[in-house]
């Protein structure tokens, strides 16, 4: 009989120890090893006669096939890349509450339409499924319904009944008999995805798996778990608030820089195919430390709302607050200011904040912070129908960025006259197109100021 190996790996990076450690080598991070037990081949062990069926690309057909599912809701389209792929695992993460399985339970009024949808719970019983399917609205004719954790029996009956779509709510809840370990352990979580991910390849069945999160907001399980999966996604927002982000961490047939928005109403959820409009909803007119950023998320652009408040200081040290955007990148623009412009900040707090939850990350929203900080110091309200978007260098000079075109057209749709953009962008405009916007270069920040006043 082959011996069990006993191996530690690391929760947070997957990294292998022959023994146990507080601290994982790899990553760095402390008590996040677990057991592990996989088996050892004897020495007298030897390969078998099993061999490949080996093809070329052109023999591969994939025309005529259809090769992607739509869900029905055109902003998980967008993340997935066009629609579900078929014979695809999914992985759907993200913080109790936001709206995990009300997504998943919503898509299936559209695929169960023409497609045989297996909706399997390890969390809830039947009669609960139904009242969440009821509330929402969900009654198609070829949706079929378990409670049930054993992931042989589920692999075992998705097959049989022939199901296109397998959904698992969720993967911390499966388990395999022949393992001895608890559900959500790093060996079940590790070898349920792995059968999950063979029936999918062999059977061309897609797969959707709910994942859990940790405190930290990573993926609860081991780090395998988000390498055997085809896509990840998270689905972000703050529970307070009813407006949510879909995001793909990983996707193998789609961009992962797209993202979905979506508002939680009583009734589900509900897409949001203009979110420009919903972050704009409500800005204050006449207010200083407010300016309008045109960001872009993958292929569309979005205009965000940035707010800057600042205030005289009753401690030695000012505070610094950033909601929706990278801190340090905050404490460098206020750096910037105060070298190459003269404006003071010492002495201030300085809060930031994104409405609408939204977390921007690229440089290109480094001027409308700028903007927002220089507005908010010296109180000069920011006209209503100017948007801003450029890098900051450490020189105080405003840096090219991509996506101009698209940027400037989004402004000029929802109804903004004027724009501020860098200078060594305007080449990258088409001349000979009427944009119905007014378009002003700015080399420098003190340039950009001054075009406001």
């Amino acid at each position: 009989m082959p011996k069990q190996k006993i191996i530690f790996l690391c929760n947070d990076c997957g990294h292998e120890h022959v023994k146990w450690a507080g601290k994982c080598a790899g990553c760095g991070a402390w008590n996040t090893l677990v057991e592990f037990k996989e088996r050892e081949e004897t020495k007298n062990s030897r390969l078998s006669n099993a061999k490949l069926d080996i093809f070329t690309l052109p023999e591969v057909e994939t025309r005529g096939a259809e090769l992607r599912h739509n869900t029905g809701m055109s902003e998980l389209d967008r993340v997935l890349g066009g629609g579900l792929v078929k014979g695809s695992l999914v992985l759907l993460s993200g913080d109790p509450g936001i709206g995990k399985s009300t997504l998943l339970l919503q898509i299936c009024e559209y695929l169960g339409r023409d497609l045989k949808v297996l909706y399997i719970s390890g969390e809830e019983s039947e009669r609960q499924i139904k009242l969440r399917a009821d509330r929402l609205g969900v009654n198609p004719k070829n949706l079929y319904i378990a409670a049930s954790t054993d992931c042989e029996a589920i692999v075992n009956t998705a097959i049989e009944s022939k199901a296109d779509v397998l959904i698992i709510d969720s993967i911390q809840t499966v388990t395999i008999s022949g393992i001895s370990s608890t559900a959500g352990s790093v060996t079940q979580v590790r070898e349920c995805t792995n059968m999950l991910m063979r029936m999918a390849k062999i059977e061309e069945i897609s797969v959707f798996v709910v994942g859990h999160v940790n405190k930290d907001g990573g993926i609860a399980g081991p780090k395998v778990l988000e390498h055997i999966v085809d896509a990840v996604l998270y689905f972000e927002g703050d529970k307070q608030l009813s407006y949510r982000i879909l995001r793909a961490a990983k996707n193998r047939f789609g961009s992962t820089n797209e993202i979905g928005v979506f508002e939680m109403r009583d009734h589900g959820l509900a897409e949001v195919p203009n979110p420009s409009a919903m972050l704009l909803s409500g800005r204050p007119g006449g207010v200083g430390g407010i300016s309008i950023l045109c960001t872009m998320e993958g292929s569309r652009p979005i205009l965000a709302e940035v707010q800057a408040l600042v205030s005289k200081s009753g401690f030695g040290q000012p505070r610094r607050v950033s909601n929706g955007f990278d801190y340090n990148r905050l404490c460098l623009i206020l750096a910037v200011l105060e070298k190459r412009t003269g404006l003071l900040f010492g002495t201030y707090d300085v809060y930031i904040n994104i409405i609408g939850g939204l977390k921007i990350e690229e440089r290109a929203a480094d001027l409308a912070i700028a903007l927002a900080l220089y507005s908010g110091l010296t109180d000069i309200v920011v006209p209503e129908d100017l948007a801003v978007f450029g890098e900051i260098g450490l020189g105080g000079e405003i840096r090219n960025i991509s996506n101009i075109r698209e940027r400037v057209r989004e402004c000029a749709r929802m109804g903004f006259n004027r724009v501020i953009v860098p200078k060594a962008a305007l080449k990258n405009l088409d001349k000979r197109e009427d944009y119905g916007i007014s378009i002003t270069g700015a080399a420098n920040l003190k340039q950009m100021f001054s075009a406001i006043i």
